[in-house]
Order: C-alpha cells, then sequence, then structure tokens
C-alpha cells in the first residue's frame, strides 16, 4: 500500500455553495438534521433520534473543553487597530495555572496588522462581570514565524480568566464570514462546556440540548481537549505529506479511562476531538508498553512499519496502570496525530460529527472512518439539503 503521506488532497475536494453553510445555528439545537450511516446504507432523521441509537451498552465520549473570548482589539494612539488572537498558554504553560493568574502571564498569539505593533505597549481599560474597572497592558515578548509571545499584565486582583472574559470576544469560524454577536456567547459553546481553554467549539457537541443529555440511556464519559486554531487550517500542499498538522492538549481522568476499557467496542465519539484524543489514547499506551516517553503522540508515528500492534485493552491499561503507578489521577498529553485514509480505527466505533469543509483534516478523518463513501453520504447531503459547517446539520457514521 502506497504511503499515506502521498495522498493528495484535492482528491478530497467536492463543491460546496456559499449558501449551504449555515450562519447561524437552529433555535432548538436538537432539531437539526440528522444524516445517518450505518451497515452501508443512509438514512435520515433528526438530531434527537441518537437517543434511541445510543444503547445503554454504548459510551458516548463528549469534549468538555469551553471556547474562550479569545480575540482581544486594540488601538494604537495613531488609531491603528490591532487585534490579538491567544491561542495557547506560553507562561504558565498550564492551562489552569495561566487561567489563575492574578497580574500577569503569557500566551502565544496571533497578531493582525503586527507591523503597526511598534516598540510600545497596548493598553485597554476594561470593565469586568462584576463592575470593577481593571487596566489591561499587553507587551510584544518575541515574534517568531507570524506568531507572537505576548506578556499581559493588570492591576485590581483579578484572575487572567476574569480579565480575558472582559476584554475578548468568542472567535467564530473564519468561514461564517461575519462578526461574533451576542448570541455566539451561548450558542458556540456545548451545553457541557466546563474548561475554558479553546479557540474553536468542538462544534459536533453543539446539537444537544440539556433535555437530550438527560433522555440518554447510554453511559457519557468526558475528556477535555483544547481545540486549537489550526482546526481550520487549510491543507494547502499538494500530498498530505507535507501539512504540517497542529499540535492541541487534552486531559483525561482515570475514571473515564476505567469506563473506557470497560466500554470497548461500544464507542461513540462526538466530534473530531473526541475521535483525536481517543485513538491517540491508544498509540500513547502503546508507547507507555514500550517503555518510552509518553507526553506527546506526532503526526506520522503510527503509520511507521513498525508500529506495534496491541490489544486496545491492553493500551489503556497501561495508562491506568501509569498513572496509578505515579500516584496521579488524571493524564495529560498532546496530540500532532494525522488521522486520514490508511489509518486503522483502533478504539471509536461510531462518529458523531457535522459536514466538514473541503481540503480538510476533518475531512480525511472521516474518510479513514468510512472510505470512499463519503463521497456518497456528502452528494447525498448536498442533494436533500443539509446544513454545512459549524452550526450545520450532524451526522451518525459507523466506523468501517
Amino acid at each position: 500500500m502506497s504511503s499515506p503521506k502521498n495522498i493528495e488532497i484535492a482528491d478530497f475536494n467536492y463543491d460546496l455553495p456559499d449558501e449551504r453553510i449555515a450562519k447561524f445555528p437552529l433555535k432548538d439545537r436538537d432539531k437539526c438534521k440528522l444524516l445517518i450511516y450505518k451497515d452501508n446504507q443512509i438514512s435520515e432523521g433528526i438530531f434527537s433520534d441518537v437517543e434511541k441509537m445510543l444503547s445503554p451498552d454504548t459510551l458516548m465520549v463528549v469534549n468538555d473543553t469551553k471556547v474562550i473570548p479569545a480575540r482581544l482589539e486594540f488601538f494604537t494612539e495613531n488609531g491603528a487597530r490591532i487585534e490579538i488572537f491567544c491561542l495557547e498558554p506560553h507562561l504558565p504553560a498550564d492551562y489552569d495555572s495561566n487561567f489563575a493568574s492574578k497580574s500577569e502571564c503569557q500566551w502565544k498569539c496571533l497578531a493582525g496588522n503586527l507591523k503597526r505593533w511598534k516598540n510600545f505597549n497596548l493598553r485597554r481599560a476594561l470593565t469586568c462581570a462584576d463592575g470593577s474597572s481593571i487596566n489591561l497592558e499587553v507587551e510584544k515578548m518575541e515574534v517568531s514565524g507570524g506568531e507572537v509571545i505576548a506578556k499581559f499584565s493588570w492591576d485590581g486582583g483579578k484572575s487572567f480568566s476574569e480579565v480575558i472574559d472582559a476584554a475578548g470576544s468568542i472567535p467564530i469560524p473564519p468561514y461564517l464570514n461575519r462578526k461574533a454577536q451576542e448570541s455566539d456567547n451561548t450558542d458556540y459553546q456545548t451545553v457541557y462546556s466546563l474548561y475554558k481553554g479553546s479557540v474553536a467549539a468542538p462544534t459536533a457537541g453543539l446539537h444537544f440540548s440539556p433535555e437530550l443529555m438527560q433522555r440518554l440511556r447510554c453511559k457519557v464519559g468526558r475528556l477535555t481537549l483544547h481545540v486549537g486554531a489550526g482546526t481550520f487550517k487549510p491543507v494547502k500542499t499538494q500530498t498530505i505529506g507535507e501539512h504540517e498538522m497542529h499540535r492541541e492538549f487534552f486531559s483525561v481522568n482515570i475514571n473515564f479511562l476505567e469506563d473506557l476499557l470497560a466500554h470497548l467496542g461500544h464507542i461513540t465519539a462526538v466530534g473530531t476531538t473526541s475521535v483525536r484524543t481517543l485513538e491517540s489514547l491508544y498509540w500513547l499506551g502503546c508507547k507507555i508498553l514500550s517503555n518510552q516517553p509518553a507526553e506527546h503522540l506526532s503526526q506520522w508515528e503510527c503509520y511507521d512499519d513498525n508500529a506495534p500492534d496491541t490489544a486496545p485493552a491492553d493500551a489503556i491499561n497501561a495508562i491506568i496502570n501509569y498513572l496509578k503507578n505515579n500516584g496521579l489521577d488524571t493524564y495529560k498529553a498532546s496530540t500532532g496525530i494525522m488521522i486520514c485514509p490508511g489509518y486503522r480505527y483502533r478504539i471509536v466505533n461510531t462518529i458523531i460529527t457535522n459536514f466538514h469543509q473541503p481540503q480538510s483534516t476533518l475531512l480525511l478523518l472521516v474518510s479513514a472512518a468510512v472510505g470512499d463513501k463519503w463521497k456518497v453520504i456528502y452528494d447525498y447531503a448536498l442533494q436533500h439539503d443539509f446544513r454545512f459547517l459549524s452550526y450545520g446539520d450532524s451526522c451518525y457514521l459507523e466506523v468501517g
């Protein structure tokens, strides 16, 4: 078999008219359309039908990350607008510690209109949710490859979590071609979001309402992967081997891992971020079994000719034992895995996800699950008035 690195991204193109991109979600989250691909057959219903499809022996895995208001707007003394887009914490590098900082912290950022940000600090006066006033200052520490290390300093003793809530706006996807609105503060969060850190929502979960979550018969497992801006990064190279996959940080607790172990063979992943985490856990468990460092999974290592063929239960058990032996209850790591045709799923059996952009790494992940049938599935969706992308409709895919 040819190397997955030689796959040409042009083979994953399709015509997506702008009018098929949902600019806003439906009023009722769980009333969107649902395309069902099961037993090599396509059918359709409404999203709340998943209640009947997720049996009591299923573990439905969701990503409980929370989107932060990552876009911060500043103006220079000359009136130039500079937008800072926070990507991930730099110092402290841990999300929880960074958001708890009381006077200063550093972030890796993108900066719009960077050439106008000379050797001066940006400043803004802010009003926090409790009505108190603080002064925020941003210093440009380092610039590398278009990214900026920015140092945030503020007075008033507030946490950075409170500061960014006061200063920022929700970073809705660029393909919506509109500014964020007040409604996006709610619409662009899942109802089960808990832990701040993402700059993009795990949008497959946007369709779950509180009422639907309560009615589910299956067990729900939670992991946390903070979604990075790389999720929107288009593949601009001819072959995917030349594309640098984005790195994302995740954490899972030992109770979740034990539930995962108990439900192997009946795992439904909600969203591509849950898929990436679950499949990465398999490979990281394999690394632990091989006495290798298991803090990060790189883009292509699971495609190596000498990659292990370990039983999923053994891989998950390895992580559980690693935590127990080190007196830990949470496993933290990062992944840059590229899931594409040629990949064999080890953990995930079914996927709930939205309809993704042409020539995207997310579409490659779907193709790895259903093969060339992705074309039939997407043609059906286009011909039957399904709405696409983040605020669009959903599909339930059986992994082949």
